[in-house]
């Protein structure tokens, strides 16, 4: 791996790592397979470190190369996610089995979106981007981006009705 800037592109992964890795996960819903998403992506940006830096939007050159990693290698696999049974570790020590619950019906739900569809519910509600940040991360129209959360909140509704209070709040706030 070359890069120019070495400790400034280890300062920014450094930085990112966590909301990189969170994303991945949602975008993959297993652990494994986010972290090797995440690590194939830096590999990929670091060899164009320097031209990312000077186009001055690191965070959302990595974020759509992450994107479209992803839909490569889905692509590439033609197979179906498989989810497990644990939910996301969190910190804190208390009882949560309520929302351990509730995450593992979301990332259940995810799961059963088509990749465009479970990229713009993340990217708009997880990442919390405006709709015409999500077409550029997406290299797609706004309408598209509309169209494919109206589609995707109509199909979350359906397969995961427990969710209806959290689809409700993601609605209201788009």
């Amino acid at each position: 791996m070359l890069v120019d800037d070495e400790a400034g592109f280890r300062e920014f992964v450094a930085a990112r790592l966590g909301r990189l890795s969170r994303i991945a996960f949602l975008l993959t819903g297993d652990h494994h397979a986010a972290e090797d998403l995440v690590q194939v992506t830096l590999v990929k940006v670091a060899r164009h470190w320097r031209r990312v830096t000077r186009a001055g939007a690191p965070d959302a050159y990595v974020r759509r190369a992450l994107y479209h990693e992803h839909v490569s290698s889905w692509r590439a696999r033609r197979r179906l996610e498989m989810t497990t049974a644990d939910p996301p570790d969190r910190a804190g020590g208390r009882d949560e089995s309520a929302e351990a619950v509730r995450r593992i019906v979301l990332r259940d739900a995810l799961a059963r979106l088509a990749p465009g569809q479970r990229a713009v519910i993340v990217l708009r509600y997880f990442e919390d981007l405006s709709e015409a940040d999500t077409a550029d991360a997406l290299g797609c129209s706004v309408g598209s981006v509309k169209s494919q959360t109206h589609h995707a909140l109509a199909r979350l509704r359906a397969i995961a009705p427990e969710l209806a209070e959290l689809i409700e709040d993601a609605e209201v706030s788009a």
